[in-house]
């Protein structure tokens, strides 16, 4: 493959644009060579601006669960748009897809729309504050919660791709009612809440992380974290930006007995449209301003042409709820695959899998927090990175990231990506 079209336009980017990407991980700083620049998507496939073709293992890092240029979607956002790109007004697709998001669960009565998972997750936090009266947050090494202040301590992915465990520019005093705990470690947990000394206000966790690579919490961690926040009157959140109508239908309240609080949600709702989304009983959305005093608000919110796409996307999905057991059983051919490569080659590998989503480490242990994500041999994530992508596969150009299936990757795209995983094996096994 020739990247010399996309070599050039990111020695452009780099002279307008810090780093030359708008979002850190996109670089390709942790596995080397170029970003490929892109023109088009279409269905499974990304092409760039060299021509190079690739099977897209990323989907815009989960939206698309029907692919890029899905019909349904864009006949809804051209018609979107020929009315209006945006009002700062209140429309009926508004409450059209909260009536549908709500009709799923029935620990949920209320949504409000944002235009990003960083600020559904910032105004949840500070939801679940005004609602309780406390301060104290605790948050989990290696979950990323969006880039607010408060929520940049160990946040995995970009940073943990950059080796920084938190980032300058971050008072000191906007982080200290921030207690950072270990994934699936319940103790660490309870060292937090005594810590506080009754002035916890939320637990807030990725149920499925994304961002330290596909690294879900296991079922009797997450019944002990509702018992915990129960017992000391603290909310649970959960931050389902990633998993939230990703895992399955419900997401990770789908796949958990366990109920939280507040739930954040985020791009799939918005089918690749900017959107977030943060969701709670009646009794705590009615702290929310204009109800309530706790003050939140966006003028793009609620944006009619992330409606629409967000709308047709979940219609679709509830009308095909199957869908998620076919791509869930892609998702494990494909990491049973990859396996089969690693094995062949004399390499290591552990994989996971939560219905469309997928991940791997070159690792000889099973992955259950970030400690155990950051021992992982990214040196050769980057060389297989690489060695796939000059194959036509693009995958998360991180080891701390998830993978994501669509309904347009086809069997055939799935074995020419096992095929190449082979190939990729052996070469960087030397």
């Amino acid at each position: 493959m020739t990247h010399e079209k996309s070599i050039n336009a990111f020695k452009e980017a780099y002279e307008v644009i810090p780093g030359g990407v708008d979002s850190p991980v996109r670089a390709f700083n942790s596995v080397g060579g170029t970003p490929p620049f892109i023109q088009r998507g279409e269905g499974a496939y990304i092409y760039d601006i060299d021509g190079n073709k690739y099977i897209d293992y990323v989907q815009s890092w989960g939206p698309l669960i029907f692919g890029h240029c899905d019909n349904d979607v864009e006949v809804a956002v051209i018609d979107a748009v020929k009315k209006g790109l945006s009002f700062g007004a209140p429309t009926l697709a508004e409450t059209e897809l909260a009536r549908e998001i709500v009709s799923l669960f029935d620990n949920i009565d209320k949504v409000r729309f944002v235009s990003s998972g960083t600020e559904a997750v910032m105004s949840a936090i500070r939801l679940a504050r005004g609602f309780t009266g406390k301060n104290g947050l605790v948050k989990f090494a290696g979950c990323y919660h969006g880039h607010s202040d408060s929520l940049l301590v160990q946040a995995g992915s970009g940073l943990a791709t950059f080796g920084s465990p938190s980032s300058p520019g971050v008072p000191s005093d906007l982080t200290k009612h921030t207690h950072l705990a270990t994934y699936n470690d319940i103790d660490s947990v309870k060292k937090c809440f005594a810590d506080a000394k009754g002035d916890m206000a939320c637990v807030i966790i990725e149920p499925i992380a994304g961002n330290m690579g596909l690294v879900p919490a296991q079922e009797e961690f997450l019944i002990a974290l509702r018992e915990l926040c129960d017992q000391h009157n603290a909310l649970l959140i959960f931050d389902e930006v990633m998993s939230g109508f990703r895992a399955s239908l419900k997401g990770a309240c789908g796949i958990s007995s366990v109920k939280p609080d507040i739930v954040t949600w985020g791009k799939v709702i918005g089918a690749g449209m900017p959107v977030g989304a943060f969701s709670s009983r009646s009794e705590i959305m009615s702290y929310l301003s204009p109800e309530g005093p706790v003050y939140q608000a966006g003028t793009l919110s609620g944006n009619p042409v992330a409606m629409r796409a967000g709308l047709v996307s979940l219609k679709k999905l509830k009308a095909n709820p199957s869908i998620y057991g076919e791509l869930e059983a892609k998702a494990k051919k494909l990491m049973q695959g990859f396996e089969d490569a690693a094995k062949s080659a004399g390499l290591d590998i552990v994989t996971d899998v939560r219905g469309s989503m997928f991940g791997f480490f070159f690792s000889d242990k099973k992955v259950k927090n970030f400690d155990d994500a950051q021992q992982n041999d990214t040196v050769l994530f980057g060389k297989f990175h690489q060695a796939m992508l000059n194959s036509g596969v693009y995958l998360a150009c991180s080891s701390f990231e998830t993978g994501f299936m669509c309904t347009a990757i086809t069997d055939a795209d799935i074995e020419n990506t096992i095929k190449a995983a082979h190939d990729a094996m052996k070469e960087i096994k030397g």
